[in-house]
């Protein structure tokens, strides 16, 4: 006999169970740690956790856990003193049968796929001399593998496994040998490329970004670079970025304009009329004489140099001979030099403001050179010209009425423009260069490190390394698969000799059996089981399958109820297979009563309690459930045999997490959802704080309040139906009805508002609409009010 299960003792990250613990969660009323009994009831809301406990107690029964969970844990003790967890699945000998969605998925596919059918199981049977041989004969093939002395497909697969660990291990070396260089070379602290950002550009650089950067050099358009290239990568990523350099006004370069000015001076004739002609023939007498008239402008009485009269006469002739004609033009002749001196300022200053070379990129130094002497030399011929222009007109001054022949100079204006141009152009060059040398930069790191990277193929022998590991994959594969064959072989002959076995056994009395309950408990007379044998290429049949018939014809498109009965009465029918029969298992049945009608969830009961209980082929049961209903039904359980012990547990969800704790006695007592619903609103007009305690009871209030409401008064006004007059004539004209109805139409349906679906109600108003509840209806109705507390194994006097 199966030893029972006293506890789950914990149960960690496993569906909505996360850390919870039996020790200090199902305690009775004296604070004593409670445990299963022979029979458990266990009841709990859909999506409460109950399949996940069941789930468990199937992992149990298989061996392996289903579902997607990652680092679960849970531990199970047994009455032997014997522990069984998550790891210790197949250490486990007890015999457990669970009635969930996973046996039903398992044995009934024709659920999910009409096509498919039901695993067939055998009830009785009888020896046949002929499939016997056959099985002695397959398991000659199978041979032993007895660790002294393998044979037959054993010594086979023994010597293909062998082959297979020493691919294995070879292909894993090259593997780890090839990411471990992969791996340095990306983030070694000394030949890493990550550790080296200055010159490739990447301070969080891994093998990934390695790999993606080989696919590139790999890659078709990649071009490895030349010495000049990683030459000029490197001096960029190493330039100092600089200031831009500002913008000159070029001179604007008058040249043409100051030669036409100078000939029409240098040829200009000045009248010689009243002129003195000691003067006009005497050049530098003339200028002597013009600067002795400045001198003496405040004493023109006697002369400076000889202190002799100067006669009034005399003074005429000087004023005829320097008269306005001749000041004038001398005038215009000093404002030309003075034009032409402020064109070669402008010259000097514009070279002279040139920038050092120093405030260039080294990219731009040879240009600047160049450019440089260039306008040295241009410069230096433009000067010369305003020279020789110059030195005519001082000619022409000094000899005011002698025309020269104007001597035309060199025209260099447009090469010192075209010269003064590119050294603007090379200093826009030059600052955009400063612009663009962050993203330059980027281009020059990645060129060094792409070439790095090419460098490192080379140096590993990249392309022999990728042939190598692919000849041992390749040759993995193929020793993979051959191991596989002889596995699979192997397989397949175990499975031949149980289906040959098993037709030693009759399966049709399985189906007789589950069309027995179909029919005495549930007077189904339409749907049955049939048991179907397969010809496989003409040979006698090798196995036997279930399926359903509805008037003679393989059934389709069954309702939900329908499959629910089907699959528990194979799951009862099931308990007394060749297997199972004799050995006393735990048993427990996961809701079985969903989507059924109450007749059937009462014949449900009355299979469970003629089968199972009053048949007493069981060690220790375990049936849960959602259905109100069902659990009235199952309180009525009672063994004659020495398990008329029961104990009642509820799994509740609070917060997310769920857990199991001992059924409250008002729902041991009155399982109704009325008398629940009842509880849930005296809870709410009893809490002060909201804390995980308590939550889940203040955050369901709207529905719970509302449900109530609606069941209680309709009976009480079965005239009115559900509005708000109904509410009115309960509550009364005041507030009470308006507060009332508010709460259980917006906080429970959301309506007129979105925002009531993220905005949870505030506690107090909770609290003052459940003590309003209470009240009314301890004023209205207050039998009913007193039953209610006493159902609830409340005090009359407590609200």
């Amino acid at each position: 006999m199966t030893s029972q299960v006293k506890r789950i003792e914990s149960i960690n990250k496993m569906a909505v169970f996360d850390e919870f613990s039996w020790d200090s969660s199902v305690k009775n009323n004296c604070g004593g740690i409670a445990e299963f009994k022979g029979i458990n009831i266990l009841y709990g809301r859909n999506y409460s956790g109950k399949t996940t406990l069941s789930r468990i107690f199937r992992a149990m029964e298989t061996g392996e856990l289903t579902g997607k969970f990652e680092n679960n844990s849970f531990v199970v003790s047994f009455g032997n003193q014997i522990k069984v967890t998550q790891e210790s699945l197949a250490n486990y000998r007890g015999t457990i049968r669970v009635f969930n969605e996973d046996f039903v998925r398992e044995n009934l596919r024709f659920i999910n796929d009409p096509e498919e059918s039901i695993e067939a199981f055998a009830i009785l049977g009888e020896d046949n001399n002929k499939l016997n041989r056959e099985v002695e004969r397959l398991e000659a093939e199978i041979g032993s593998d007895d660790d002294e002395k393998f044979t037959g497909l054993f010594a086979e697969l023994r010597d293909s496994m062998q082959k297979l660990e020493r691919a294995n291990r070879d292909y894993e070396i090259a593997q780890k040998k090839f990411k471990d260089q992969l791996s340095r070379k990306a983030t070694d602290s000394e030949i890493g490329i990550k550790y080296q950002s200055d010159l490739f550009g990447d301070q969080n650089y891994n093998i990934t970004k390695l790999r993606a950067d080989i696919e590139r050099v790999k890659g078709a358009n990649y071009v490895q670079p030349n010495c000049d290239e990683i030459s000029q990568s490197k001096n960029l990523i190493q330039a100092e970025t600089l200031d831009s350099i500002s913008p000159q006004n070029i001179p604007s370069f008058r040249f043409l304009s100051l030669v036409a000015r100078t000939e029409a001076k240098v040829d200009q004739q000045i009248s010689n009329s009243e002129k003195i002609e000691e003067l006009v023939k005497n050049s530098l007498l003339n200028r002597w004489v013009e600067k002795g008239i400045a001198l003496h402008e405040n004493n023109r009485d006697r002369c400076g140099f000889c202190n002799n009269i100067i006669s009034k006469n005399r003074w005429n002739e000087l004023e005829k001979h320097f008269d306005e004609e001749s000041v004038k033009f001398a005038k215009e002749i000093e404002d030309l030099i003075e034009a032409i001196n402020e064109e070669r300022t402008a010259v000097e200053l514009f070279r002279e403001r040139i920038p050092s070379k120093e405030r260039f990129y080294s990219i731009f130094h040879e240009k600047i050179d160049s450019l440089g002497h260039n306008l040295k030399d241009s410069t230096r011929s433009y000067l010369n010209s305003l020279d020789k222009l110059t030195e005519q007109l001082i000619k022409r001054k000094n000899n005011l009425f002698d025309r020269l022949s104007f001597q035309n100079p060199d025209d260099v204006s447009e090469n010192l423009l075209a010269v003064c141009e590119k050294y603007e152009y090379v200093k826009t060059q030059n600052n955009e260069y400063t612009n663009s040398l962050g993203s330059g930069r980027i281009e020059a790191q990645e060129t060094l490190r792409l070439n790095e990277v090419e460098r490192f193929l080379i140096e590993i022998g990249y392309e022999d390394q990728i042939s190598w590991i692919e000849e041992l994959r390749v040759n993995l594969e193929e020793v993979n698969q051959t191991h596989g064959d002889i596995y699979n072989e192997i397989e397949m002959k175990k499975a031949l000799i149980e289906r040959k076995k098993s037709e030693l056994n009759d399966e049709s009395k399985g189906a007789t059996k589950v069309n027995e309950y179909l029919e005495t408990y549930f007077e189904n007379r339409f749907l049955t089981l049939q048991s179907i044998q397969d010809d496989v290429d003409g040979e006698s049949p090798e196995y036997s399958r279930f399926e359903v018939i509805r008037n003679d014809k393989k059934a389709y498109n069954l309702s939900e109820g329908e499959c629910r009965l089907i699959a528990f009465c194979y799951f009862i029918a099931k308990l007394a297979d060749t297997i199972t029969k004799d050995s006393k298992p735990i048993i427990w049945i996961d809701d079985p009563v969903s989507s059924l009608d109450s007749n059937h969830i009462f014949f449900v009961y009355s299979l469970i309690e003629a089968q199972i209980v009053n048949g007493d082929d069981f060690s220790q049961l375990f049936v849960s459930t959602h259905n109100l209903e069902f659990l009235k039904y199952l309180k009525w359980l009672n063994n004659t045999h020495g398990k008329d012990k029961k104990g009642y547990f509820v799994v509740v969800r609070q917060n997310g997490t769920s857990t199991l704790s001992l059924m409250p006695e008002y729902l041991k007592k009155f399982v109704t959802e009325f008398n629940y619903l009842f509880d849930q609103i005296y809870k709410c007009s009893k809490i002060e704080i909201v804390d995980d305690t308590n939550h889940s009871t203040y955050f369901n209030f709207a529905n719970n309040a509302r449900k109530f409401l609606e069941v209680y008064l309709y009976y009480k006004y079965p005239d009115k139906g559900r509005c708000k007059e109904t509410l009115r004539a309960f509550f009364g004209e005041d507030l009470s009805a308006t507060l009332v109805n508010r709460v259980i139409n917006e906080y429970s349906h959301s309506t007129g508002t979105l925002e009531r679906r993220t905005t949870p109600m505030e506690p107090s108003e909770a609290k003052q609409i459940a003590i309003q509840i209470l009240k009314t209806l301890r004023q209205r109705d207050y039998d009913q009010y007193k039953a209610l507390l006493n159902s609830i194994g409340v005090g009359q006097n407590s609200v």
